[in-house]
């Protein structure tokens, strides 16, 4: 194998024998071995390296300097290596993929095999490779976009890092991994609390006093570090530490923080809370009975009503979870009363969140929805229903995907209910309902309605908001108008990061932008949205309904670029989602990335039949655009495999 590094510096090594730099005194040979380094399967188009190396040269020219070039590094290593070091193939020069190891491509699957175990020491892997960051010091223009990716990857992944480490009490090394991202605000506040927690109190506080410019929380976080009682402060910033990970969809990393603040003293309304949040933790993973010990100490240590009431709404999740379904309704009627009189906002919506989801499993969420229209009325605009209706929306995409008529539901919703909340979800509802099954015209206003609607409303931000612009993002696509894609994604964008709970969102927007880029022949540009989509759930959690989307544009986006672990890793997860949801359209998205997983392996014959099995499947859900996508690949494959 020949191993070339462009982390920290260029390096070749053959075997165990590096290739020595006075080899590399021609500054072009080099830096077209770096390109195609950086290329997709390693292989450039002749102009468009040529291009690249040569701006501003006639292309005559230029494809006189890159013959040259290619003549000059294969001359360089004849007689000394066994390998050749550029291929012609066609059109085409590139790196003998087979036999090279690319420190760059090492980097970026790491960091989604960390994502898939969610293992320290996988992101320690991973991150350990980045060194100084691509080829320190060399100023070539076709490296920025490069550099640039790899330093948003790198700091992502040193987020996620540090979080993990925190959870599972690797309390040094959580500092010292947070210590290389000081300038944000999160990392400030994680390294103020791992130096806490570590008992390096002084050093937390000389920390902070080094700090630039630190945020509202770490300044808080400062002061109380100075004047409270040590044993009850680490409690309270191990629940810190859990809330974080519920925030970004690890439960059993919140788990774990919490029971740590749990073993430190703590007065017992403080001590009720903390079991409260643990159960929440184990209820999120779907342990119902790990979840009783927790949720018994917080009845029994608690005799604030409020608090009383989000434990209630927690055993309406049990009994949910349980399959007793009566007793989780007459639980969640019960959290919401209660939170209405006693709790916060954000108890409120998390009760009536519950009301939702217990509706869903009984099987009756359109009866639940339109017991909730009748009974909250215009109450429905205030901002306490914004996160109930983001679960909606998120119910009606499954409604959707398993073959159901939500068109007629969303005019019934339009014809019955005077609130703004409920009007912009019935448009958008209604206007995806009619871009899946290929009504673009309709849709288009259905959608322009939902998101003038949503302005009119007071909320900071609502996943059900960015929703629409998303929708119109995709519809974008589909009718080929690609200018329209960017400012529709943007606006969807600023709307998710006001969102407090934007995890129903920002996946489908990331998988939108590489939608688009996939079907303009730009899969490297594609995966760029990709990885960013893995990013956005690390740090915010994911919803694996909302998301669907993501996996079959990826393995179409990976295969063409012939990244068979990646692509494969995608048509697994979509794999999954279609065993987990009933209905057509979950089977058709698996059966789509399959395809892709199998063209990126090279076998076609697969490929075509999978293609073809997908489109069935959207044509019995009325997926019209979707299915004329899914017969196009298979008669030709996927677009971009050539590039």
């Amino acid at each position: 194998m020949v191993r070339l590094e462009l982390l920290g510096g260029f390096r070749v090594t053959y075997g165990d024998a590096a290739v020595p730099d006075e080899l590399w005194t021609r500054r072009k040979t080099a830096a077209l071995v770096k390109l195609l380094c950086l290329a997709p399967r390693h292989r450039l188009r002749r102009d468009r390296l040529a291009a690249l190396l040569w701006p501003g040269v006639t292309p005559r020219a230029a494809a006189a300097n890159l013959r040259k070039t290619v003549h000059l590094v294969r001359r360089m290593y004849a007689g000394r290596y066994d390998v050749l070091p550029i291929e012609s193939i066609g059109d085409m020069i590139g790196l003998p993929a087979e036999r090279i190891w690319v420190d760059v491509v090492e980097f970026r699957a790491g960091i989604a095999r960390a994502r898939r175990s969610q293992s320290p020491h996988d992101y320690a892997s991973a991150v350990s490779l980045y060194r100084g960051g691509l080829l320190p010091g060399e100023d070539d223009d076709w490296l920025e976009p490069h550099r640039a990716d790899l330093h948003r990857d790198h700091v992502a992944a040193l987020e996620e890092y540090a979080g993990l480490l925190e959870a599972t009490g690797q309390l040094a090394e959580a500092a010292r991994v947070s210590r290389l991202l000081v300038a944000d605000p999160s990392a400030q506040v994680r390294l103020l609390r791992a130096l806490t927690l570590d008992g390096r109190r002084e050093e937390a506080v000389r920390a902070y006093r080094a700090m630039a410019a630190p945020g509202p929380e770490t300044r808080k976080l400062h002061v109380e570090v100075r004047v409270r009682h040590l044993p009850r402060l680490s409690a309270l910033l191990w629940e810190q530490i859990g809330d974080a990970r519920m925030a970004a969809g690890d439960n059993r990393g919140a788990l774990s923080a919490y029971r740590s603040g749990l073993e430190l003293p703590a007065p017992a309304p403080e001590v009720a809370r903390r079991h409260r949040a643990a159960a929440a933790a184990c209820l999120g993973e779907g342990d119902a009975e790990q979840a009783e010990r927790h949720l018994r100490l917080a009845e029994e240590l608690t005799t604030d009503p409020a608090e009383q009431a989000r434990i209630v709404g927690l055993r309406a999740e049990q009994a949910g979870l349980r399959g007793d379904i009566d007793t989780a309704l007459a639980l969640a009627d019960v959290a919401r009363a209660h939170a209405g009189m006693y709790g916060t906002a954000d108890d409120a919506c998390r009760a009536e969140e519950a009301m939702v989801l217990v509706s869903e499993l009984r099987g009756e969420w359109r009866a639940g929805l339109g017991a909730e229209l009748s009974r909250s009325g215009p109450a429905l605009d205030a901002g306490v229903f914004g996160r109930a209706f983001d679960r909606h929306q998120c119910i009606g995409l499954r409604r959707l995907h398993a073959g159901e008529d939500v068109e007629e539901f969303a005019r019934q919703i339009l014809a019955e209910t005077k609130s703004v909340r409920a009007q912009a979800f019935a448009w958008c509802l209604l206007g995806e309902s009619l871009l899946l099954r290929g009504r673009f015209d309709e849709a288009a206003g259905c959608l322009d309605e939902s998101t003038d609607l949503h302005a009119h409303l007071a909320d900071e931000g609502s996943a059900a908001a960015a929703v629409a612009w998303q929708r119109l993002g995709e519809l974008a696509v589909c009718r080929r108008r690609f200018d329209e894609v960017g400012p529709t994604l943007r606006q969807a964008s600023a709307v998710a990061a006001r969102a407090p709970a934007p995890r129903h969102v920002w996946t489908r927007i990331h998988a939108t932008a590489a939608f688009a880029r996939v079907e303009l022949g730009e899969p490297e540009i594609a995966v760029r949205s990709v990885r960013a989509a893995a990013a956005a759930a690390a740090r915010h959690g994911d919803c694996p309904s909302c998301g669907a989307l993501l996996h079959p544009v990826a393995a179409e986006a990976y295969a063409a670029l012939g990244d068979a672990e990646q692509s494969c890793a995608h048509a697994l997860a979509a794999a999954e989602s279609a065993a987990r949801f009933d209905g057509p359209v979950w089977q058709a998205m698996a059966a789509a990335a399959a395809a892709g997983a199998a063209l990126s392996t090279g076998d076609s014959a697969a490929a075509e039949e999978r293609f073809r099995t997908a489109a069935d499947f959207y044509e019995a859900a009325g997926y019209v655009y979707w299915a004329g996508h899914a017969r196009r690949h298979a008669a030709a494959g996927i677009p971009g495999l050539a590039i």
